[in-house]
């Protein structure tokens, strides 16, 4: 047994949320433009790129190999 104290437990990555400051900073990589949220799908939507970008844990995934195509 050890003398350490006893961390909580660590909250589950679906449960991460999107800080929506983070909007101000970020942009489509594609075409530079701005992003949406859409907390529903947890995606950051471009409307100027037709591409839905995921958001994991909290942490938007930028990469148009992982975005989901529009309509």
């Amino acid at each position: 047994m050890t003398d350490e104290p006893e961390l909580p437990p660590e909250e589950p990555a679906e449960q991460a949320t999107f800080d929506r400051r983070m909007l101000e900073f970020l942009v489509c990589p594609e075409t530079h433009a701005v992003l949406s949220y859409d907390a529903d799908r947890q995606e950051l939507v471009s409307k100027a790129a037709h591409l839905a970008y995921p958001i994991r844990g909290g942490i938007p995934i930028m990469l148009a190999g992982e975005a989901r195509q529009l309509d």
